[in-house]
Formats: structure tokens, C-alpha cells, sequence
């Protein structure tokens, strides 16, 4: 998955309802964006927060 410039891997079949990651991101509203579209073609409900974690900036992604 892409976000901004960079390229994450992220385990979508491992990704169980009720767990969650977080993904750092200068512009977290298109960081959002870029992980909904993923989702939604995976069909997977999902929940995201903008967060501030050990000070740096980014989305924490729930499925649910």
C-alpha cells in the first residue's frame, strides 16, 4: 500500500477484526483516504483515528 511517497506491507489477511496497526503520516487526512480505499476493496470494515504515538503523528487503523 501506498501512502504519499512511501510503501507499506501491510498483512491484510492477518488483519482480524479487533486488532489494530498504525501508520506514521505527514498528511493523515490522505493517509486515511489511501488505507479506506484499500479497504473498501477488501470489503473489510475498518475504524481510524488521527494519533499522536511516542510523538510522531499518524493513523491507527482498527478492523472491526
Amino acid at each position: 500500500m501506498r501512502i504519499g511517497r512511501l510503501s507499506y506491507n501491510i498483512n491484510w489477511k492477518n488483519f482480524t477484526p479487533g486488532s489494530s496497526f498504525f501508520v506514521p503520516a505527514l498528511n493523515c487526512l490522505q493517509a486515511k483516504q489511501d488505507i479506506g480505499h484499500v479497504a473498501k476493496r477488501l470489503k473489510m470494515k475498518i475504524l481510524m483515528q488521527i494519533v499522536i504515538e511516542e510523538g510522531i503523528r499518524g493513523v491507527r487503523v482498527w478492523r472491526i
